[in-house]
């Protein structure tokens, strides 16, 4: 399912450089408070609905905090985009899912059209110099209402001082609403090649990740990922994704843009 997203990447790149500029005289933690944040926009290739084995090309947004500090000497993070904070966080979660309109899609015809979909929540991740850990939890809202779960571990290797390259596996948890809705099959929605199915929750997905970043300047980085992975259990079982494909592969490449917000 292709993961199309608002291009906010170049609504905010195109506001005023004075307001997002640093200056010489000031930096993250002076006196004035500021607000670092980057993000990504690009081109992502994948799935054009989960068990598809066609692809299609849409727009990528990434959004990542880097630190907060205000009048009052208070800061959160270190303010360093290119400088991965050791140890434990806290950090949110999201992820959009677009619709799936049955009628565009041969394999599909019958059943019923999902909405777009939200996933809101938050995680917990561990860093250190050459390995990362983490753990995602999130709650749909829109085409979905389910909880779904993703952990995942990177190795991670620093050629030189601009790169960061990045491998490591992937798993994906979903309850059984979540399962249901993008691999179950109603009565009314079987066919002679599509007959009835019933997904339950669990593990639906396990792959493994590569990515590469490198840093332009102070400012300006490109990004890029490939992710391979192939659904488990019930997911692997749908006459959807049998009439398909249960490997499922995403490749997305951007241009990363830090901003230092000084209010």
């Amino acid at each position: 399912m292709s993961p199309l997203r608002p291009v906010l990447f170049l609504a905010l790149a195109a506001l005023p450089g004075g307001a997002l500029a640093q200056s010489a005289e000031t930096g993250y933690g002076s006196a004035q408070p500021e607000f670092v944040f980057s993000l990504r926009g690009g081109a992502s290739v994948a799935p054009e609905y989960f068990g598809s084995d066609d692809y299609a090309t849409g727009p990528d947004l990434g959004f990542k905090f880097h630190g907060l500090s205000l009048r009052n000497g208070r800061q959160f993070g270190d303010g360093d985009p290119w400088t991965d904070p050791l140890g434990w966080d806290i950090h949110g979660s999201f992820r959009y899912i677009g619709e799936r309109d049955a009628s565009d899609y041969d394999d599909l015809r019958g059943m019923d059209d999902i909405d777009t979909a939200v996933e809101l929540g938050f995680g917990f991740g561990y860093t250190a110099q050459n390995f990362s850990a983490f753990t995602d939890f999130r709650r749909g809202f829109g085409g979905h209402e389910a909880w779904v779960g993703e952990a995942g571990m990177d190795v991670i290797a620093r050629p030189g001082d601009r790169w960061k390259l990045t491998v490591g596996p992937r798993l994906f948890w979903g309850s059984n609403d979540y399962a249901d809705t993008y691999f179950g099959v109603d009565g009314n929605e079987a066919t002679a090649s599509r007959p009835a199915y019933d997904a339950d929750g669990g593990l639906l997905s396990a792959g493994i990740e590569m990515g590469a970043r490198y840093q332009l300047n102070d400012d300006w980085g490109l990004e890029g990922a490939l992710t391979w992975e192939q659904y488990r259990n019930d997911a692997a079982d749908s006459p959807i994704v049998e009439n398909g494909s249960d490997d499922q592969w995403t490749i997305r490449f951007g241009v990363t843009r830090v901003f230092r917000l000084r209010f």
